[in-house]
């Protein structure tokens, strides 16, 4: 088996999905969102993959004749945004191909594409799905952003077949009954529609609720035509009697992309979805559990280690609400549970740990602490109140300032102003958190704030303006906070804040990171640099050619600085202090961070979740995953 991803990797399966191998990244890209896959009957190891890219009108067709191991671009449809593909049922060297400007077939497995919609047409164009007679591989149906179309003469002649379906309705996925060519299927943003004339006329399919109208595909069971499956933004739903009535089989928060059905085995369905993984059936669709066992599509934010036992590791994720929040692996990483509850679907940006062990979040919502298996938003977060102008002398009952304002009300103003101002800090994004000693540093939107007492309550640091910062580090006494374009330093472990300059060079920070010697390193598109004299003068090191840094992490018990970047080369740097030594490795992973974990490190992925080094290896030598 084969699944597509949006981030142009492909993955294979060997065991009806029960375990994933990423197997190859289509056209060297990662923004290629690969979810139309044709394996060749007749020749397995023919696979045609469309792709298009989120937001662009570019993507492509791509070949594999070695079963998916290396890819060709298709010059035909080079730069076409692909967003359908299916082989013919009776003819599988016929296939047709729905993209954003029309229909196209080839006549010859894939290698060569003809487009069979009008040229330019108005009205014919941003197909999102194709379906093709099971016998006449002539009959062809459209589905198109506003409306459906038909031909029955290989495209020479096309129809709108629309009646009886709400206009301006896209068009996800459409089905012919196998069986019976006249039985047709097809869902919409309105909803879904069936037809048993062959598209003359559809009639819109009730038992789905209204938010649940969008329906990304339909499956047929292929051994029992009259189960049908619906693949929805709220959930998989099931009916076995050909569309009369519908029954909801997951829970509403599953975002189903693709349905599987086992053609040998129809008990074993398998779904794509949107946040959480792969999901398996083993008895038709009734229960559904986790098959991801060597796939993940998370976007992993945030990463921390447990101080006293390192073998267990928190990540935070982002962009997954139910299926999201806070992992944590007991085992170095190689197996994780959610630990999630009480946050609320929070995306998490950061994670710290308190001197006593306690576990904090950083969300898009404030800070939360972990207490056993639940986390709970820390409210007591306050900020210095102004202190209020001294009274003024005593004056008659109704008597006004200068100004003709009552004197009273100036104080209560002022005081009212500061405290409406400091409801927001609880509900502050928190972007970064850090810890030297006992205190805690929060970078957030609403400021810089700090914790004495493991997390429990925080204050607004006094000295960095109000307002928002990305990154906190520190080391010893020493305390940076900084935003894309300037910093602010402290060397008395936060009393006192001056102003520190960045170098010229940079035109935004992408990761900050302070040493125990004080000195303070900062990464960016234009590389790596370092001052040890609290910004007077920054430098970079000849040996140490990085650009586009987005992670830098000093290893105390290592003493080196650990450095990735946005490079597509997937180096990971080590900077060895305090003689500056580097070492590098090929990690084969685009990483957003590294860390180390035991003698090996870990490294979070910028779409892939959490991968591991198993060992220590030289500079020269390849990671091996």
């Amino acid at each position: 088996m084969y699944l597509g991803t949006a981030t142009g990797w492909i993955y294979e399966s060997h065991d009806q999905g029960a375990k994933w191998k990423r197997l190859a990244l289509v056209g060297g890209r990662d923004d290629l969102a690969l979810d139309s896959l044709v394996v060749d009957r007749a020749n397995p190891k023919h696979i045609l993959v469309g792709a298009w890219v989120l937001g662009s009108v570019d993507g492509g067709l791509f070949i594999s004749d070695d079963g998916g191991v290396t890819w060709r671009s298709d010059a035909d449809m080079k730069g076409q945004s692909i967003r359908a593909l299916t082989p013919a049922p009776s003819n599988p060297q016929i296939l047709v191909a729905g993209t954003l400007k029309g229909v196209y077939r080839s006549n010859d497995g894939g290698e060569h594409w003809t487009l069979i919609s009008p040229q330019g047409s108005q009205e014919l164009h941003e197909v999102e799905s194709i379906a093709i007679d099971p016998d006449d591989p002539q009959t062809i149906y459209a589905g198109t952003w506003h409306l459906p179309w038909k031909t029955t003469d290989g495209g020479a002649h096309w129809a709108n077949i629309k009646q009886g379906i709400i206009d301006d309705s896209d068009v996800f996925s459409i089905i012919v009954d196998p069986k019976d060519a006249k039985t047709v299927y097809a869902s919409a943003c309105s909803g879904i529609y069936k037809s048993q004339t062959a598209g003359e006329t559809f009639k819109k399919v009730q038992g789905i609720p209204s938010t649940a109208r969008r329906t990304r595909v339909l499956m047929q069971d292929p051994q029992n035509l009259n189960i049908v499956f619906a693949g929805t933004t709220e959930g998989l739903y099931r009916s076995t009697d050909a569309g009369a009535n519908w029954q909801r089989m997951t829970g509403q928060e599953v975002i189903v992309n693709d349905v599987f059905v086992d053609p040998k085995n129809t008990n074993r369905v398998l779904l794509a979805t949107d946040r959480s993984g792969v999901l398996a059936s083993n008895d038709g669709g009734s229960s559904f559990s986790a098959s991801d066992s060597g796939f993940s599509a998370r976007q992993v934010t945030a990463y921390v280690s447990d101080l006293q036992h390192p073998s267990t590791l928190y990540v935070g994720v982002v962009n997954d609400k139910t299926f999201g929040g806070v992992f944590v692996s007991e085992n170095g990483g190689l197996n994780w549970v959610q630990k999630a509850a009480g946050l609320d679907g929070h995306d998490v940006f950061s994670l710290g740990q308190a001197s006593d062990g306690t576990v904090l979040a950083g969300t898009g919502h404030g800070i939360y602490r972990l207490k056993g298996d639940l986390w709970s938003r820390v409210e007591d977060v306050t900020a210095p109140v102004e202190p209020a102008p001294a009274a003024p002398a005593k004056r008659k009952k109704g008597s006004t300032t200068k100004k003709g304002v009552p004197a009273q009300k100036i104080r209560t103003a002022n005081v009212r102003k500061t405290r409406a101002e400091d409801k927001n800090l609880p509900e502050a994004s928190v972007d970064a958190i850090a810890r030297t000693g006992d205190t805690l540093y929060a970078a957030t939107s609403e400021g810089l704030l700090s914790s004495e007492n493991a997390g429990a309550s925080w204050k607004l640091v006094e000295g960095p303006a109000r307002h928002a910062w990305n990154f906190v580090s520190g080391a010893k006494s020493t305390v940076v906070v900084a935003d894309l374009r300037t910093a602010m330093i402290s060397l008395d472990a936060g009393q006192k804040w001056e102003s520190m300059p960045l170098p010229q060079e940079i035109n935004q920070l992408g990761a900050l990171a302070v040493d125990d010697s004080g000195a303070v390193w900062i990464g960016g598109r234009e590389g790596v640099y370092v001052s040890s004299d609290h910004g007077a003068s920054w430098q970079t090191l000849k040996n140490l050619y990085v650009q586009d840094a987005n992670s830098l992490f000093f290893d105390e018990a290592s003493q080196r600085l650990l450095i990735t970047s946005n490079n597509k080369n997937t180096l990971v740097y080590a900077l060895q202090l305090p003689d500056r030594t580097v070492r590098y490795w090929k990690s084969g992973w685009h990483l957003r961070m590294v860390r180390p974990d035991g003698d090996s490190l870990l490294g979070v992925t910028l779409y892939d979740g959490v991968v591991l080094q198993p060992k220590m290896v030289d500079s020269s030598a390849v990671a091996n995953h």
